[in-house]
Formats: structure tokens, sequence, C-alpha cells
């Protein structure tokens, strides 16, 4: 089946008691079990532990993804703590792409560096850099691809290779293009990591996480995490992420379509100093993006002549870009990372990475493009 088809009917079936085509929201706590002896008979027993509505969502993403099994979580950061946890003990070494979300930096640098855990921030775009990183108490390498906000892309085929052949676990977080246009774990990653708050969901509605493992056993120590940690996903917000998957597809269309449109504006435009988007020529990427995914997205960045004044003068003045941090929904959000989602890494580390504090984040939504780029235009002049 093709993707488009399975969005809409992977992981669910119609309600076997009313014949309701949504799966319904099992708002409980606990579960009668039939008897002692037949304990957890129908797979459920308490809600920490699993939940109906929430193992449909599980299902569909992991069929999405092509992997064995996956994992549900109330936020994209309870994902990402939950691979650290699974992955990762004291005295252990991690590498992470030098280029990430800012939360991801922050759990690493903040939380688990304090249980002996040492974290090395790789520019993964380089496979050297990372083989020249790698430890022997190395057990994990996360890369983010196409990295937030710079869209620097990691070769997801030759850092997994690399990991393979060490015994080195490959996690990738694909929230920018979720498995409608790459697919990490056919390039050889054994994770998969997702801000379900973003493009699954896709309406500004909810907040989640979730992780695609490669294998039952990888999905096993992920699931205990989840347990043992209590960082589930609500059972409302798993049925209202069920319904954004089904429009995923048509979705991402509209809105890298309309990206690609936006950002070929910006670029002719005079009062623009640089932008930077995959389906772009200009892209320093653009051979890696063609090759490894079958699609481009909806996020760019541009910096304006004229430096940070000028940025914030846009961001603070522009209409219809709503100023927010999210991305992935059906409205335009323009971001300022280096206040906003990126403000808790240290600005030396920020420039270094290409992080300025020029650089305006945008996330393309359904609106008209001519409206957009109208916006954009007024807000330039």
């Amino acid at each position: 089946m093709g993707f488009s088809t399975r969005q809409i009917h992977a992981g669910v079936r119609p309600d076997p008691v009313t014949g309701a085509i949504n799966t319904p929201i099992y708002q409980t706590t606990t579960y009668v079990q039939d008897s002692v002896d037949e304990y957890l008979a129908k797979g459920y027993s308490y809600s920490r532990s699993a939940n109906p509505t929430v193992r449909a969502l599980e299902h569909k993403l992991a069929e999405l993804e092509g992997g064995a099994d996956c994992s549900c979580y109330g936020t994209g950061m309870a994902a990402i703590n939950a691979v650290f946890m699974a992955c990762l003990s004291a005295g252990d070494h991690c590498i992470v792409s030098d280029v990430a979300y800012g939360g991801t930096y922050r759990l690493a640098t903040q939380v688990f560096s304090r249980f002996g855990v040492d974290f090395s921030f790789v520019d993964t775009a380089d496979s050297e850099a990372v083989a020249a990183a790698l430890r022997d108490n190395t057990r994990l390498v996360l890369t983010e691809t196409p990295a937030n906000p710079t869209l620097k892309l990691t070769d997801l085929r030759a850092v997994s290779a690399l990991t393979r052949e060490q015994g080195i676990l490959h996690a990738v977080d694909n929230t920018f293009l979720t498995p409608y246009y790459q697919l990490p774990l056919q390039l050889g990653a054994d994770l998969v990591v997702h801000s379900t708050t973003k493009y699954f969901d896709g309406h500004n509605a909810t907040v989640g996480g979730a992780v695609i493992a490669a294998t039952p056993e990888l999905d096993e120590r992920l699931r205990f995490v989840q347990n043992a940690t209590g960082t589930i996903m609500s059972p409302q917000v798993a049925f209202l992420t069920l319904q954004g998957c089904k429009t995923l597809s048509v979705r991402l269309q509209r809105q890298s379509a309309s990206a690609l449109a936006i950002a070929e504006f910006l670029e002719a435009h005079p009062k623009v100093a640089r932008v930077c988007y995959p389906g772009l020529p200009s892209f320093p990427q653009a051979e890696l993006a063609r090759s490894q995914a079958t699609g481009h997205g909806a996020m760019l960045w541009f910096e304006v002549a004229g430096g940070l004044p000028a940025g914030k003068q846009l961001m603070d003045r522009i209409r219809l870009w709503t100023l927010a941090e999210n991305l992935g929904s059906v409205e335009s959000l323009v971001t300022h990372p280096a206040t906003m989602t990126h403000a808790d890494v240290e600005e030396a580390e920020r420039h270094r990475v290409g992080i300025t504090d020029g650089l305006v984040r945008l996330s393309v939504g359904l609106e008209d493009p001519e409206d957009l780029i109208a916006a954009l235009d007024e807000a330039l002049s």
C-alpha cells in the first residue's frame, strides 16, 4: 500500500463494539481482568503501561517508518530522554549533531552530563569527523537531519555504516521531514525520534513524542523506560494525533511547494542577505538532499540585510506569519532561534554552528503562498 493509504488505515480498526470509524479515546486508568490466571489476557492492565488509543498511534507510526514497533511519550523531549535512558549509562559517551534542537542540547549538557554521561557535539555532516570522535565507550550517535534550525544534513547511510561497524546505536531525529519524505531505518539507522507535536499533529493542538525502533529488542528497552518513568502520551493526545496523521502527505506536499516558492522569492529580494532551503540549487548539500529524501520539507531560514536589528523589526511587524515557537502546523510561523528555540545554547556555541543572531526561521503553513509572500515583501519593505 502507498503512504497516503497507510497514513489513514495503518494501526486502526473500526471499534468492535459500536463500529465507530475513529479509534475511541480510552480514558481509563485501569482494566478489569477476568481472573488471576488470565491476567493481561486482553493486553492491558494499567494505562501507564499501555492504552488502546495510544497503541493504535504507536502501530501506525511504526508502520509508516518501517520499524518493528513504536513507543509514544508526553513530549518530543520525553522521547529524546527515553532514547538517552535506554541507550546510555554512567561512563558512556554519546555523539550528538552539533546543530540540534536547543532542548536536546540542554538535556545532554545540563541533565545527563550530571550523571556521568559524556557528550561530544560533532559536525555529523562530516562522516570523517564522526569517525574521529568515536571512542571505545561510545554507545550512541544521535543525528538530527535536517538540523534545527540551520537545515544542515547528515549523510545517514555513511553514519549508519560507521555505527553498525562499531556496534554503536544510531538514532535519528526525523521531525522535520517525517517518514513521508525520509526513512532513516531504511538508510541503516536503529532508532527514529519524532516530536509528534509538529507535522503528525499539524494543527498546534497537542504536544507529544515518539520513538520507532528497528528491532523488538530495542523497542522493549524503550518501553521499559516509558513505563518506569511514566513519561506517557495521554489518550486524548493520541486520538488527535491519529486524526492529524490522516492528512500528513497532502499537508506536506502543499507546505513544501509553498516553501520553495517563498525561498525563491527571498533569494531574489535585495533586502535579504542569505536564504537556506534544501530545495534551492544554491543549497550546499543539494545532492545529498536528493539522494536520501524524496522531498525538501517546509522549513527554511534567511537573514535580512542589516543584521539583527532589521531581522527583529521584520519579525515584530510582519502580518499573517505568527511569531511563535513550534513548527509543522497549518499556520505559518516565524521564529527567532537565538532568543527562542535555542536560547539555552551558549552564544559562542550558537555562532560556531551557524545559528546567528540574525537568523529568521520560517515554518510554512497552508495559507495561500501568494499571501505569505506579499506579507514578507511588505515587512521587508
